[in-house]
């Protein structure tokens, strides 16, 4: 990809009509919340890339339907939308195990393979340039995680048995990967809800402080109607017991990362699968947002297949995580899309600050290109969505067989290339927000 290099004025003209598109109408309702978020994403160019999707597909729409590995269906594939170094960690999937994969589908969307596995060699040049890797220990972590990508791909595209790639669990992983395994395994619910709970007159209830929101009545009502929706989209498996379902309490909340400023958000505290104290369940419900993908995707089958937001993240992140967490499912609140999931006490993201050695690194990036490729084969004709109704890993591995060593190149270039220009942004980014450039801020 050839990166165009305006001018530090042009460019920075260009990021605030993104960011208008992008986040105005959020800005305008919670500008406080989006003052910390890009507080957050002024602190190094990973946080700014991290936050920043939508630019990344901006300056990808030109030449998103010209690339090398793209056919009718290798464009057509469910992907994660967001997918970078730091958007992997652990989930304690349906079946009670502990799994280490991709995390956070708030921007999945179907769309080109490439855009996903191009995103992530970006961030690998950015975190590179952290650990002041070379530019050739870059270019080598790239051509390795597009290895393993390609070599995992092959492997399900020839329907490699499933006991021969198993998930990343405790018994599977090595390294800073099964690290996370482990500290997720020492957490408990308990604790969950000990840091955000307390117990009154025998029941358990939402602490004040900590970033909960007391809601007026009005409020209230809405939010539990919602709830109610929300219990039509689970699977049957997940009301074996109707009483987990009890509400004991609700709150608002603030504070939930910098992809979704601005965005409302509840918690729920539920009974869970027992009378007891210790099995109460407390889960979110936001309002889902708008994938930076779609507005570059113009096929209206995919857009008119989800009903809103809420349910386009719920089916996209069911498509591409085995065993999702049962709690996961969707409803409206004030005609917006919600996303309902539960608070686990399970998630730990892969932590990247103690991961120097070089040959840790490497061993880490191939196991991620591992997990993207597995992911990108999750949600296809088997998977029960009618979206994406052929096997995308033989669609994927016979596109890259048409030119083995260029696919890795390509990743290579690109990113070197929208490396150097997310730094360069991120500098121009942080004038605009230090210099007060940005509307409504």
């Amino acid at each position: 990809m050839s990166v165009p290099q305006p001018s530090a004025e042009e460019r920075g003209e260009q990021i605030l009509a993104v960011f208008g598109t992008a986040f105005g109408e959020l800005l305008a309702a919670d500008p406080a919340a989006f003052r910390v978020k890009f507080r957050k994403m002024a602190a190094s160019a990973f946080a700014f890339y991290r936050g920043t999707a939508c630019l990344f597909y901006e300056d990808l729409r030109e030449g998103r339907d010209k690339g090398p590995y793209l056919d009718e269906r290798t464009s057509r594939v469910w992907v994660h939308g967001d997918l970078h170094a730091e958007n992997f960690g652990t989930y304690m999937d349906a079946n009670g195990r502990l799994i280490f994969n991709v995390n956070d589908f708030d921007e999945a969307y179907v769309g080109p393979f490439t855009w996903d596995v191009q995103r992530f060699a970006a961030s690998l040049a950015l975190i590179g340039l952290a650990k002041a890797l070379s530019d050739d220990q870059i270019s080598a972590l790239v051509r390795t995680y597009a290895q393993a990508y390609r070599e995992r791909i092959h492997a399900l595209a020839n329907d490699a048995k499933d006991d021969d790639l198993p998930p990343f669990t405790l018994d599977t992983a090595e390294g800073p990967l099964l690290d996370a395994l482990r500290s997720a395994r020492s957490r408990t619910r308990f604790s969950l809800l000990d840091s955000m709970t307390e117990i009154r007159d025998f029941e358990r209830r939402f602490a004040p402080g900590g970033g909960s929101i007391d809601l007026d009545a009005a409020t209230r009502y809405k939010v539990l109607a919602a709830f109610d929706g929300y219990l039509e989209t689970l699977p049957e498996a997940s009301l074996v017991r109707p009483d987990s379902y009890r509400v004991k309490d609700v709150v608002g909340r603030r504070g939930i990362g910098i992809g979704s400023a601005g965005l409302p958000s509840y918690n729920i505290l539920l009974e869970g699968h027992s009378d007891a104290l210790e099995n109460d369940v407390i889960i979110y419900m936001k309002q889902a947002q708008t994938p930076a993908v779609s507005r570059h995707i113009t096929d209206g089958r995919v857009r008119e297949y989800f009903q809103h937001e809420g349910h386009r993240t719920v089916i996209s992140q069911r498509a591409l995580q085995d065993a999702a967490d049962p709690w996961l499912g969707w409803t409206e609140l004030d005609g917006a899309g919600q996303l309902v999931a539960e608070v686990s006490p399970y998630a730990v993201d892969l932590d990247w600050s103690d991961i120097d050695d070089p040959e840790e690194i490497a061993a880490v990036v191939a196991d991620l290109g591992r997990a993207t490729a597995t992911m990108h084969a999750a949600a296809d004709d088997e998977s029960g969505h009618s979206l994406v109704p052929y096997s995308t890993e033989r669609a994927i591995d016979a596109a890259i067989a048409a030119d083995e060593d260029g696919f890795a190149e390509l990743l290579v270039d690109f990113a070197h290339a929208y490396g150097a220009r997310a730094r360069a942004d991120h500098q121009i980014f942080v004038d605009l927000f230090r210099n007060g450039r940005i509307p409504g801020l």
